[in-house]
């Protein structure tokens, strides 16, 4: 009887454990995802994601459903937006989130190259 009890307690504890490295692998996961879409973020240029309006979406490719939301609100000092990104999903009916929040510039990136300068520069030597 006692060793059935230690049997029933030692797969109760592996469940527990089988859970818990999986319920961890999520959320490296998500914080993996909110680095990936802060860094989009930040290439695109914030104020595009504010003109587009695109503010949320979802993660595709994924066993488990990811969805993001950015929270944007500027600052008030020079180009400087406030972002707060959340990523959300489903474990067992209960939902879990990470949520991450940084400070971006709201040019992105991107670089537009110039056309280069029509003007020379020539030496003269004296001899």
């Amino acid at each position: 009887m006692i060793l059935c009890g230690a049997v029933v307690t030692l797969g109760a504890v592996g469940t527990v454990c089988l859970t818990q490295t999986k319920l961890n692998g999520q959320y490296e996961t998500a914080a993996a995802l909110a680095d990936r879409q802060l860094s989009l973020i930040d290439y695109a240029g914030v104020d595009v994601f504010i003109q587009k309006g695109q503010t949320e979406g979802e993660f595709e490719n994924s066993q488990v459903k990811y969805t993001w939301r950015a929270d944007i609100a500027y600052l008030g000092i020079d180009n400087l937006y406030g972002v707060t990104l959340t990523v959300s999903w489903m474990h067992r009916n209960r939902q879990y989130k990470v949520v991450v929040e940084s400070r971006l510039n709201g040019t992105g990136g991107t670089v537009e190259l110039l056309a280069p300068s029509s003007t020379t520069q020539t030496s003269s030597s004296g001899g």
